[in-house]
């Protein structure tokens, strides 16, 4: 893992850029059911998000990956409330990551030497969560896990699982949601594969294969025909409960066999271990027979077996502190790197594929692997030709995770330093392992999302222009860059001519899009996605610099600076990283903006075609000065500096005050600097102030001068 972000404007930039992501890929795997990346790139993604949140954890956003679960459920099906949250489960991917989970069990309950932690162990299977209500013995709901919140209603299509009852027996108590997993086995996946492949024939058009058996499942599952689902070979297997009028046991393990009991079945692999140690037996158990079992696993889930000390462990953020996942290692196989191609994603990223000899791995036939980065590359010493051991990640997007053959004699690859699509400038940050093409506003690659997100509704929010109808523009070839969205009305005539077009709707498109001809800046910074300028950041730049030709103006006095620093004799790359950045942000001399943004705006304007760009979509569009409503007072057009410790409120707080008032805060001390308000334990800024003659006040005095503003 690379280092944690310096300041906390990077670590809030960082975060946004998480929490986007990792949003996209749980959508891309609970709603779509078509993941882009495997569980151990989602895993490290997930990672790094709690890793910066722990060293800055007044930045977790509300939209935090660590307080979500799943994705929201997709539109063609109705939405249900669960009673009770569908929790998500933390990972380890260790025997000594296990005996932790259970350290911090003994921990948490303050346990003694005596007290043994007995925990359950099942199968993880790969399937669908599905929650199953029952009242009054009768099953009434069955719903997907959605976002842990609201899933989708699925009962017609459950009704046809003949694993599950439709009834309760006598005795079973009067509410109780039965929870598990809805799988194929590989058997019938590869079935259901061959079938689909012949009607396709028969029928003369394309056939769809479903990737792996848990996207035939979700697929299957949420039709919108139950008849559909009906003639998939769907099964279940319960692993826990949801709200319940009564418990049929005082343990984990009692509970399920009660289930079971019930007419539901449970894996035979589920079993009850007295201490860790039997259950990381099972896991090596269960892990030798993974191959021969019939349906796909990735691990086997630990639960704490006590319900008492579930209770009271509880959870946090999206888990359960009770319960926690072992993933398995993937499989393997041996085969040849044929070619190497570079793909760009739709946020610009430049990811390398290995192109490789067909070879079956885990029962899917592998052509291709990501080789996740330059950097990946390098490190195997990978190139064509080369014999590689391939594994399936989360047995879902295979890698390379070893060249057998690195010694031999042969060209080693060269990362491209431009884009393939564009041939814009590609490059990557310090402590980053991405390269990014530059080229994000005409980049053929990046152009839908780039656009999605301009007319977003944290951009511009343009009524009317959602992704379908951008993909239909972009398709037609109407809109390629920003500037052409408002010059859609040429094409009124051609407009109405298309399905789906009236008169009211084709002039409710243009109108909203005319209302935007003078928007708001920090927004369409904002909606040009330059790296590390989210929403926030973008409002920081606007008011301090007012105007967007000024933030031209800036990006080319960094990139001046950057071609005037040079490192000195004997200065390590390191240092003289250091030494510029420092710079760069002492010379945007903004609050909470650092040199990272500094860099990017440099970036961005060095590229010739995001010049044009933006000349011609400032040709079409006027933002009013950026200005905040500030009320009169004695700070008025002036620079204030905060430092030490603030007693009656926040920094936060405090900057906002002093913005509301008209003045600009800065992050230090310098020669502009008209007024220092210092509290306790203020160092090297208050003594700065007093060498250059700077008034200095404190958080009393400071409060004065806001009650008296008008």
């Amino acid at each position: 893992m690379s280092k944690l972000p310096a300041t906390e404007a990077e670590a809030a930039a960082e975060l946004e850029t998480l929490a986007s992501e990792i949003a996209r890929h749980n959508r891309l795997y609970h709603t779509d059911d078509a993941p882009e990346i495997s569980d151990a790139d989602y895993d490290a993604l997930m990672r790094r998000n709690t890793a910066i949140e722990a060293a800055f954890p007044h930045l977790v956003r509300d939209d935090s990956p660590s307080k979500l679960v799943g994705a929201a459920p997709a539109g063609n099906l109705a939405k249900v409330r669960h009673a009770q949250a569908m929790m998500s489960l933390d990972n380890a991917f260790s025997d000594e990551e296990v005996i932790e989970f259970v350290l911090r069990v003994r921990r948490f309950l303050k346990l003694g030497e005596d007290d043994r932690v007995a925990l359950t162990a099942e199968p993880k299977i790969d399937g669908l969560s599905c929650s199953l209500r029952y009242e009054n013995r009768k099953l009434v709901l069955a719903a997907t896990r959605g976002d842990g919140q609201v899933g989708e209603n699925v009962t017609p299509n459950v009704l046809t699982i003949s694993d599950i009852p439709t009834d309760l027996p006598a005795g079973a108590p009067d509410t109780f949601e039965v929870r598990g997993e809805i799988y194929m086995a590989k058997d019938d996946f590869f079935a259901l594969n061959a079938r689909l492949a012949a009607e396709a024939e028969e029928s003369g058009k394309e056939a769809r294969q479903f990737a792996n058996p848990r996207n035939a499942a979700a697929g299957s599952l949420r039709q919108k025909d139950p008849a559909v689902t009906a003639s998939r070979p769907l099964r279940f297997l319960a692993h826990g409960w949801g709200e319940t009028s009564a418990l049929p046991g005082d343990t984990q393990f009692a509970v399920m066999k009660a289930i079971e009991a019930w007419g539901f079945p449970l894996h035979p692999l589920f079993v009850d271990c007295v201490q860790v140690e039997p259950a990381l037996a099972q896991y090596r158990k269960i892990e030798k027979l993974r191959a021969d079992l019939p349906f796909d696993i990735d691990g086997v889930v630990y639960k704490v077996d006590r319900l008492d000390w579930q209770a009271r462990l509880g959870s946090v953020g999206r888990a359960p502190r009770w319960a926690i996942a072992h993933k398995f290692p993937a499989e393997r196989a041996e085969t040849t790197l044929n070619a190497i191609d570079i793909q760009v994603g739709r946020t610009g990223k430049l990811t390398p594929v290995a192109r490789l000899e067909p070879v079956t791995v885990g029962g899917v036939t592998v052509t291709n692997a990501t080789l996740h980065n330059a950097d990946e590359i390098e490190r195997l010493g990978v190139r064509p030709g080369d014999r590689v051991l391939l594994q399936r990640a989360g047995d879902v997007i295979p890698q390379i995770v070893e060249n057998l053959t690195r010694d031999e004699p042969r060209e080693p690859y060269v990362f491209p330093t431009h884009c393939p699509i564009c041939q814009s400038e590609a490059t990557r940050e310090e402590d980053e392992v991405d390269y990014r093409c530059t080229g994000g506003l005409i980049c053929p690659a990046q152009r839908q999302e780039r656009l999605r997100h301009f007319v977003s509704r944290g951009a511009l929010d343009i009524e009317g222009l959602g992704e379908k109808t951008i993909v239909e523009f972009l398709d037609l070839g109407w809109i390629a860059e920003p500037a052409d969205i408002f010059r859609l009305h040429k094409y009124r005539d051609a407009l109405l001519e298309r399905e789906g077009w009236k008169d009211k709707s084709v002039d409710n498109l243009l109108a909203a899009i005319e209302a935007k001809r003078a928007p708001d800046a920090a927004r369409l910074l904002f909606g040009l996605g330059i790296r590390h300028i989210g929403s926030i950041t973008a409002r920081d730049l606007m008011k301090r610099l007012t105007t967007l030709p000024a933030l031209a103006t800036l990006a080319d006095e960094v990139i001046a600076l950057r071609e005037s620093i040079t490192p000195a004799i004997g200065e390590t790359d390191t240092k003289f990283r250091a030494r510029l950045d420092k710079a760069i942000a002492e010379h945007i001399g903004i609050e909470n903006v650092g040199a990272a943004v500094g860099h990017a705006l440099a970036d961005f304007f060095h590229e010739r075609h995001n010049r044009a760009v933006w000349d011609d979509l400032l040709a079409q569009v006027a933002p009013p000065p950026f200005l905040v409503e500030a009320r009169a007072s004695e700070v008025t057009g002036k620079t204030i500096v905060f430092t030490g410790s603030l007693e009656t409120l926040s920094r936060d707080e405090a900057k906002a005050q002093a913005e509301s008032l008209g003045a600009r805060v800065a992050g230090s001390v310098s020669a502009k600097t008209d007024l220092v308000v210092a509290g306790p334990g203020a160092g090297s800024k208050l003594k700065k102030a007093a060498d250059l003659g700077i008034q200095v006040i404190d958080e009393a005095k400071w409060a004065e001068i806001v009650g008296s503003a008008h």
